[in-house]
């Protein structure tokens, strides 16, 4: 059987792909930080094993590869996290966290692993975004996370072609996960956490922020949407550079694909209601 590890194990698209995988006969290794996440998920389906990763954490790298086979045949990269805020207002800390974790914990976790997955000329997915491609108004942090994975991304895919090691970028819209659900409160943390006048001069913002999600919400999709285009990226036998998944992510990066950058920047002004 097949063997992978998927980083965020515990709970969204890390858990539906863990899912998918393991019915389909791979033996999954589930990269999880908490054990009640991981309790939930070893219980979905018996041939999933549980490996404590916080992607961050330097104990936890050095012990993975003891805790997998000696050949990997996939590495699903799908721990993030998301940051709001308009760029302005964005403590440095916060930023380094947003680029801890979305960049530099996926390729923490993939340098540990290459010589499993060489063993096994296996492949790499990468859970980008449409946010890896097109920029969304206060969410710049967040998507700049995604325009740097995706850079290291097309790097790994031509530095390890000797090995016939396949890398692609799944690039999902809208999905309906904890994390989505949660944005709502995480607006509200945003405002309260900014200074009364960026509150004041990021006001439309906000509320165009706020108008997004509340469009969005009732269209996002479910999350073994987004795992059955990983399984088609690990499975294919030429597999693609990039994967958008679902209808508003081909939308979106179409758009951007052909629209001038002025006329861009004017309907995402537009849909973020700062005209």
């Amino acid at each position: 059987m097949p063997t992978a590890l998927i980083t965020g194990a515990g709970r969204g698209i890390g858990r539906a792909i863990s899912v998918r995988l393991a019915r389909a006969g791979w033996t999954v290794f589930a990269g999880v930080r908490d054990d009640a996440s991981g309790e939930r998920l070893a219980a979905a389906d018996g041939r999933i094993t549980l490996v404590q990763l916080d992607i961050t954490n330097d104990a936890h790298l050095s012990a993975l590869a003891d805790r997998l086979p000696e050949r990997l045949d996939a590495l699903v990269n799908n721990a993030a996290i998301g940051l709001l805020g308009p760029v302005e207002a964005i403590p440095p800390a916060d930023l380094r966290r947003q680029l801890e974790v979305n960049v530099v914990g996926q390729v923490a976790v993939t340098q540990a692993v290459l010589p499993l997955l060489r063993a096994a000329r296996g492949r790499i997915v990468f859970i980008s975004s449409t946010g890896g491609r097109t920029v969304v108004p206060m969410e710049g942090a967040y998507c700049a996370s995604k325009f740097a994975l995706e850079g290291l991304a097309d790097a790994l895919r031509v530095e390890l072609r000797p090995w016939h090691i396949g890398v692609s970028l799944v690039e999902p819209g809208p999905t309906d996960t904890g994390s989505w659900r949660d944005v709502p409160k995480m607006i509200d943390d945003m405002e309260q956490g900014m200074s009364p006048a960026h509150r004041e001069l990021y006001s439309r913002h906000t509320a165009g922020l706020r108008n997004v999600v509340s469009r969005f919400g009732s269209r996002a999709m479910a999350p073994d949407a987004v795992a059955q285009v990983v399984e088609r990226a690990l499975t294919a036998r030429r597999p693609r550079a990039r994967y958008p998944a679902g209808a508003d992510a081909h939308v979106m990066i179409a758009m951007k694909a052909i629209l001038p950058t002025r006329v861009g920047d004017a309907v995402a002004a537009g849909v973020g209601g700062v005209r």
